[in-house]
């Protein structure tokens, strides 16, 4: 297993920040605003009642039940208590399904740009990650067709995250439909869908894969509290999925980790049952902060980026500098020098394509004040303007 480059990324950052540099970090996937109150305060609340004791293992009832309610009314999908297992975030939920399905010889397919821990959490399952390219043409949406032809007798998993990290990208319902009409013929692969960045949305409309024809007793649906509700530390996340595989997930759970904190789970059933009000103000702010970003982007020459639909980042292309100067003589060979060269030498914090599957571009977080993202973008449009050709 490598380690995670994102993390790496945001290390190196906070070192040169440490010695003094005025750094902008625009490298981790984390929202910028505060818990909501109210659900801090159920966490405090929790504390204060005593509810500081182990719960069931795959969750307390009470915030399984809010989350087959949730389900329900937000995703059309039926399931049980006993189908819900909540996790130490959805990263946790996400490696305990690969690890109950996967073995030796099986094949998990991951379109490409992904999520940089997919393939590692494949690999620590003993299976073989099988990346597929997309394209700025497709908007980083896998096609059925290349869908079609990646599929083998090997084939266990297909992993999709909509909407999308590092892309932003959101699959509309007829793409997923043909996508599913694709897995019909194929019945001995299943799916696991992260839905983690499911409220964090723009114009689009999310749809569960599961809520497809056939796909339901096929499909595990990852989702967690991080992303929408800015619970990134309170490390908390579910999957739901046929009762089998939920049983083996939750024994595998029960030797790793047990339930996740008391504390956070009170806060997790507030978080479901609060006003959605909070939520729809973040994202509101991250449309506006992403209409900049491709604009600004979009501006630079040798740039191109396609509008993601949700989420909280862009991908760039930003091939085109590679064989490029810098005034030192260092030419420009990769994502991965090129984001090397925008951190030492113009103090911005950005993770290359490389961890993603796609070394022709970089990921760029906008999980920040407009303010620090325009000096963070003058920054990026003053280095890659001084690469000489």
């Amino acid at each position: 297993m490598q380690p995670s480059a994102t993390l790496a990324m945001s290390a190196r950052a906070r070192e040169l920040k440490q010695a003094g540099r005025p750094v902008i970090g625009l490298s981790a996937g984390e929202p910028d605003f505060g818990t909501p109150e109210v659900i801090s305060e159920a966490g405090r609340r929790a504390i204060d009642e005593g509810q500081t004791h182990y719960t069931d293992n795959p969750g307390m009832p009470e915030l399984r039940q809010a989350i087959v309610d949730k389900l329900k009314k937000d995703n059309g999908l039926e399931y049980a208590v006993e189908d819900i297992v909540c996790s130490n975030g959805a990263k946790q939920s996400v490696a305990m399904a690969i690890s109950v399905l996967c073995r030796s010889g099986d094949e998990v397919l991951i379109p490409a740009p992904y999520w940089v821990s997919y393939p590692e959490m494949v690999r620590f399952a003993g299976a073989e990650p099988v990346s597929v390219e997309t394209s700025v043409e497709t908007e980083y949406r896998i096609t059925p067709e290349q869908l079609e032809r990646a599929i083998n007798e090997n084939t266990r998993l297909f992993i999709m995250c909509s909407p999308s990290n590092p892309t932003g990208s959101v699959y509309p319902r007829e793409e997923l439909e043909a996508i599913a009409e694709v897995l019909r013929r194929h019945p001995h692969v299943y799916v696991l869908s992260d839905e983690i960045y499911e409220h964090v949305i723009f114009g689009a409309t999310h749809v569960s894969i599961a809520s497809l024809p056939g796909m339901f007793s096929r499909t595990i649906t990852v989702n967690g509290f991080s992303k929408a509700y800015a619970m990134t530390g309170w490390r908390l996340g579910y999957l739901a999925a046929d009762r089998a595989i939920a049983k083996a997930v939750s024994k595998l759970q029960g030797q790793f980790t047990s339930a996740p904190s008391t504390i956070t789970q009170a806060a997790g059933v507030a978080a479901l049952r609060m006003d959605k009000e909070p939520v729809n103000g973040m994202v509101e702010q991250f449309r506006r902060r992403r209409d900049l970003v491709i604009d600004r982007l979009n501006a630079i020459d040798g740039v191109r980026c396609p509008v993601p639909e949700g989420a909280f980042y862009v991908f760039p292309k930003i091939d085109a500098f590679f064989g490029r100067r810098t005034s030192s003589g260092t030419t420009i060979e990769s994502a991965q020098d090129l984001c090397f060269y925008l951190l030492e030498e113009h103090d911005v914090a950005l993770v290359p394509g490389e961890a993603f599957g796609d070394p022709s571009g970089l990921r760029i977080s906008y999980a920040a004040s407009e303010d620090t993202l325009n000096e963070a973008l003058d920054r990026i449009a003053r280095g890659l303007g001084a690469l000489a050709a």
